[in-house]
């Protein structure tokens, strides 16, 4: 169970988001339209902006691990209620009821879908990084979006061709990986342990391989000063870097299947966070020990850089080096991409078979008997986003997502505590029904208050389209509501990857 905690944690998370984490974050007001509050309130905030860890990133690594592991537990009870394994939204439908599970279940596409679109950006700067190394360069104005190039890069937008006075600035890589990974999915793939074992494996050499070439380049005197930015500064790299453990509640969906759950639960989430949180402050240390913090905030404040890569070129590491660091975070954001790209479809399916969204999206394939019509859809609104999107944006709003997801979850647990006492549960909460939920809900809070706020009204904005949907549709077609509504649509191929959080 712990191994497969650290399997779902380390991906390409730690590859992604440790640089704006480190240097902080300037928040961009010019996209913002023309309405007296909203922006008297924005740029109220960007005047300040987001500031950064600095060296104390470790700090932020171990306080997210903390709010993470008041989370998990709550997981856990509710995965052990259930006779089946699912994700937050299965848990929520069978103990809490539809509209908080639809809530969820709307939540968890940032989570996966979003969360993907950060996830094809990330793949995108390795890749181009790798091509690089063997003398391929693709022109600049393929591989940026259009608001960075715009804002950082003005002489890429010119340089750019130009339809009907338009330039054509976009990510082709990133649209590319996703258009490839959803073609193989609609066909129907096999998922096996020894998959699964390579490629954490191929994460941790990679990750290995950075600290020890690394090392010999680190400088103390880079850890100076340790927090320019003080508690502040943490607190919002943690908000951050949250984006790195998305994936550790995996470790709840086996608690039907654990020995002892009372026992075992905590070990392997409390275990699997201790281990990747040891891993990701070695990387850090390394990382921040190699780069100034001034000199990081100067490269990001003018290119979308990937960070390991990025430290390794700013010591003149071979060309090679940065090849097998370049090399490896592509196959760890390729798995990534893989097993999200295939969860999503499921949740539409999972929501579709409940009568909350219209039966095309339970649509199961005659041949291949996989959901096509969800991962088509999902594959061509992820990969169309990332071509025009910043990492950034989509790591924020990826987070808030998240979050929110798990103040629902520890919300639940004291709602079933005290509504449902008597039910079976393998495995519980420890220190009562509320002291650890109700920290997991505060310390989620602390995280989003530091997020910037964009974020916030964009999170809302999705909350209250998912509404309308539900108001609209999923309310009057439920087959909860209404058990006389057509059967459910076949399952797909069993044989098709299922993961944990699908």
């Amino acid at each position: 169970m712990t191994a497969l905690g650290i399997g779902a944690v380390i991906g390409s998370g730690i590859f992604t988001v440790i640089g704006t984490a480190i240097a902080g974050q300037k928040f961009d007001t010019s996209s913002i339209l023309n309405a007296p509050l909203l922006d008297y309130l924005v740029r109220h905030t960007a005047s300040l902006g987001r500031p950064g860890a600095g060296p104390a990133l470790a700090l932020s690594l171990v306080l997210v691990a903390i709010v993470c592991a008041f989370t998990g537990l709550c997981y856990a009870e509710l995965a052990s209620m259930i006779p089946i394994a699912g994700s937050a939204y299965t848990y929520t439908y069978a103990t809490m009821g539809e509209l908080i599970a639809w809530i969820i279940g709307w939540d968890l596409i940032l989570e996966y879908a979003i969360g993907n679109v950060a996830v094809a950006i990330s793949w995108a700067n390795y890749f181009n990084t790798l091509l690089e190394g063997m003398g391929i360069h693709f022109p600049r104005w393929l591989t940026i979006d259009y608001h960075t190039a715009h804002s950082k890069m003005p002489e890429v937008v010119a340089a750019a061709p130009h339809v009907f006075g338009v330039p054509i600035v976009l990510n082709i890589l990133a649209f590319a990986i996703v258009a490839a990974i959803t073609i193989v999915l609609v066909w129907g793939i096999r998922e096996s342990a020894s998959f699964n074992f390579w490629m954490v494996a191929i994460k941790l050499v990679v990750l290995g391989f950075f600290v020890f070439v690394s090392f010999h380049f680190v400088k103390p005197a880079n850890w100076t000063p340790f927090a320019p930015n003080g508690f502040s500064g943490i607190a919002a790299g943690a908000a951050i870097v949250f984006f790195a453990y998305i994936g550790f509640d995996a470790v709840s969906t086996t608690a039907e299947e654990a020995r002892n759950p009372k026992r075992d639960m905590p070990i392997g989430i409390i275990g699997s966070l201790i281990i990747c949180t040891v891993i990701y402050i070695l990387i850090a240390a390394v990382f921040t020990g190699m780069i100034p913090y001034a000199a990081l905030r100067q490269t990001l404040a003018t290119e979308q850089a990937e960070p390991l890569t990025l430290a390794m070129k700013y010591v003149a590491m071979p060309n090679w080096m940065v090849g097998v660091v370049a090399f490896g975070s592509v196959v760890a954001h390729t798995a990534v991409l893989l097993v999200f790209q295939l969860g999503q479809p499921r949740i539409f399916f999972a929501m579709a078979r409940d009568g909350l969204l219209p039966p095309v999206f339970a649509r199961v394939h005659p041949k291949f008997r996989t959901p096509h019509v969800t991962t088509i859809l999902t594959g061509v609104a992820v990969g169309v986003t990332a071509m025009f999107t910043t990492l950034d944006e989509m790591v924020n709003l990826t987070n808030i997502g998240t979050l929110f997801a798990f103040i629902l979850i520890c919300i639940g647990i004291v709602i079933l505590r005290f509504k449902d006492p008597h039910r079976e549960r393998p495995f519980r909460v420890p220190f009562g029904p509320v002291l650890l939920p109700a920290l997991g809900i505060l310390s989620s809070l602390g995280l989003i208050y530091y997020l910037p706020p964009s974020s916030w009204w964009r999170f809302v904005a999705w909350l209250g389209i998912g509404s309308v949907i539900y108001l609209l549709y999923g309310y009057g077609h439920s087959r909860l509501r209404h058990p006389r509504t057509p059967p459910a649509p076949p399952t797909f191929n069993p044989a098709s990857i299922i993961p944990p959080e699908a």
